[in-house]
């Protein structure tokens, strides 16, 4: 879980404007903001624009942050606000006449293929169906494999509160899980203990 944790001194390098610091934030962080904008975002959100769309808020604000030690949970909170903006757009568009949007070529990346899999369709509706601040603890802890802690910090929220989301989660997962036929899925997600 190395590529999770910010280096300070990699921050502060890039918020400098040192030569390659920003590129070597960017190669590091880029694979998960990708995939926070691919489980978090919805159907309707384009995960690749919204990653882009991350990165550049996070280079653009990168010299007001303070505790160059937070920057995930900063990140992650910039990453949160590009979604709302992003499935706000995408409500709206919907009611906008001859609005056609761009077709994603599901070829274009390993990323994609994996995605268009029925078992990670099926998964992604299923995560869709919990409520957002549960379906964030949920991808977080479980399919990250981030510590309770380490989502409590990230999100900044109690450590009580992650596991009580988390807790509900699960079985809620399960139940959904059971009932579109992922029963492999339910019984990993069985156990409604908290994360190590």
């Amino acid at each position: 879980m190395e590529a999770f944790q910010s280096d300070s001194t990699l921050v502060l390098a890039a918020a400098r404007g040192e030569l390659g610091a920003r590129d070597k934030l960017v190669d590091i962080w880029l694979p998960v903001v990708l995939g926070w904008c691919a489980r978090l975002g919805g159907p309707k959100v384009d995960s690749e624009d919204a990653a882009h769309d991350v990165l550049i808020v996070m280079l653009d604000r990168l010299d007001s942050l303070r505790d160059p030690d937070s920057f995930s949970s900063w990140l992650f909170g910039i990453t949160r606000r590009v979604l709302a903006k992003h499935r706000r757009q995408a409500w709206v568009q919907r009611w906008v006449p001859g609005f056609v949007p761009d077709p994603v070529d599901p070829g274009a990346s390993p990323f994609h293929q994996t995605r268009l899999s029925e078992t990670s369709r099926r998964v992604q509706q299923a995560l869709e169906q919990l409520p957002p601040a549960q379906r964030e603890v949920l991808v977080l802890c479980d399919l990250e494999e981030r510590t309770d802690l380490e989502v409590a910090e990230l999100l900044g929220i109690p450590l009580g509160t992650v596991k009580s989301r988390l807790r509900l989660a699960r079985r809620k997962f399960r139940i959904i899980a059971e009932q579109n036929a992922l029963v492999s899925l339910a019984s990993v997600t069985a156990g409604e203990g908290g994360s190590s």
